[in-house]
């Protein structure tokens, strides 16, 4: 069938509805309540079963899959106007900061360096294989729709897609019911700060019934009889996207051997324009909750998408190696939240445990959604620790998602696993030989280290 602009009407109006039919079970069922399954992967979860590459009800173009490219540039584009920059440091951010960053580099290295140890060797999967456990778990559905489309352009055909879309959503399902079991452990141990009766309603059916208590998402910064806000909004993303599709339409020309990811390339041009902004003096012309609600938008649309995107051919063809990729995955994050999180959070390791547990294997968001659980009034500190040391930490997450398919299709796989682990294990030693850590947690990380 011919694509045509109502193609694209038809795709985005059913993953819509499978997204609102999402949205009624997540607030009717208590089994999704329990959960606590995100509406797009709910509607994403549907859009598979019921498209063309199973049941076949609905018919979805054939294009679908190309969606994320734009959407997850879109939400790079919107980075550089709704990230928050603080210049205060505090102790309990600098070890926020080594945990994290060991955390994260250390799952990309050692699980890419399995790719070459254990499955390529076993199963002969390609060299990028144990890169999907990272790309879906520690990196998330944006990662994944990033990384995964990137390989798809170079040549893996939709397969790296579909598998990195997987591992985000098993790693989700692992994150929640791992993260339920371990608050509920924690809570019934005493190792938790405060014990809640029970998750705010809110927060169990995903709808805000109190008109008071539902938040602002953004600010118009412009008047109605000039330009709508949100369009004005919604363009200056778009223009940044665009500028970047033709930034890589000039290097392909001049250099046809090099590519550059629409994302990576719309995060720099992102960063431009702010700049330009900022010298013109139109520093407040773009309003941070509002480019974060559209970036929030287009994230739900990826996630759906791409999950519905998912070629289940695809998966069959590696069901055993991602089996083994997923326990190995699920087993490397529980040592890390039973071992690790002790040693550098001390006496009050379960709330921050529990977050890093959370976007460990799936997002920050599932982190938040799991702190709630352990310390319903946000009164542990976690976020405002997080919130300093993303400063320190986005260039690694941001720099990963943008190196790893310049890696390989470069061809240095191997050495981004290497310089990744000693990366991680330069950051996760700095406490030690820094004293950043309170006393109460270096006596506990003393306890744990010499047994």
């Amino acid at each position: 069938m011919e694509y045509t602009p109502f193609s694209l009407l038809i795709d985005v109006g059913w993953i819509s509805v499978l997204m609102v039919i999402g949205n009624a079970l997540r607030r009717t069922i208590p089994w999704f309540q329990k959960l606590l399954l995100p509406s797009p992967i709910i509607g994403g979860l549907l859009g598979m079963i019921l498209g063309p590459e199973m049941l076949g009800w609905i018919g979805f173009s054939d294009k679908m899959g190309s969606y994320t490219t734009i959407l997850i540039a879109a939400v790079f584009a919107s980075m550089p106007f709704s990230m928050v920059f603080d210049r205060s440091v505090r102790s309990g951010a600098k070890t926020m900061w080594s945990y994290t960053t060991g955390m994260f580099l250390l799952q990309w290295g050692l699980f890419i360096l399995l790719g070459f140890i254990l499955f390529k060797p076993i199963w002969g999967t390609e060299d990028w294989f144990g890169m999907m456990l990272p790309t879906g778990f520690v990196g998330g559905f944006g990662t994944a729709a990033a990384v995964g489309s990137s390989l798809d352009a170079a040549g893996a055909d939709g397969v790296a897609s579909s598998l990195g879309f997987t591992s985000a959503t098993v790693g989700t399902i692992a994150a929640i019911v791992g993260g339920v079991i371990f608050a509920n452990w924690g809570i019934r141990t005493g190792r938790a700060s405060t014990v809640p009766q029970q998750l705010p309603k809110e927060m169990r059916t995903g709808y805000i019934d109190d008109f008071e208590a539902r938040p602002s998402i953004g600010k118009a910064t412009t008047n109605p009889s000039s330009i709508e806000a949100v369009t004005l909004h919604v363009g200056v993303i778009a223009l940044c996207i665009m500028i970047a599709y033709y930034a890589n339409q000039a290097i392909s020309h001049f250099f046809p051997e090099v590519s550059v990811p629409l994302f990576a390339m719309s995060f720099v041009v992102a960063i431009a324009v702010k700049l330009l902004l900022n010298a013109v003096g139109g520093r407040d012309l773009v309003d941070r909750d509002t480019v974060s609600s559209i970036s929030g938008g287009a994230t739900d649309y990826l996630i759906a998408f791409g999950i519905a995107s998912i070629i289940p051919a695809a998966i069959a063809d590696y069901l055993v190696p991602l089996i083994v990729l997923f326990v190995l995955g699920t087993v490397w994050c529980t040592a890390w939240f039973f071992i690790a999180s002790p040693i550098y959070f001390g006496k009050n390791w379960l709330e921050r445990g529990i977050f890093s547990w959370g976007w460990n294997t799936a997002a920050v968001a599932t982190g938040i959604a799991l702190l709630k659980i352990v310390d319903p009034k946000m009164k542990s500190g976690t976020l405002n620790e997080y919130g300093v040391a993303y400063v320190g930490f986005a260039p690694f997450e941001i720099g990963m998602t943008i190196v790893a398919p310049i890696a390989v299709l470069a061809g240095w796989t191997m050495g981004l696993g290497v310089a990744s682990v000693v990366i991680a294990i330069l950051a996760m030693v700095a406490p030690f030989v820094f004293r950043w850590m309170p006393k109460d947690r270096q006596d506990t990380a003393r306890r744990k280290i010499t047994g």
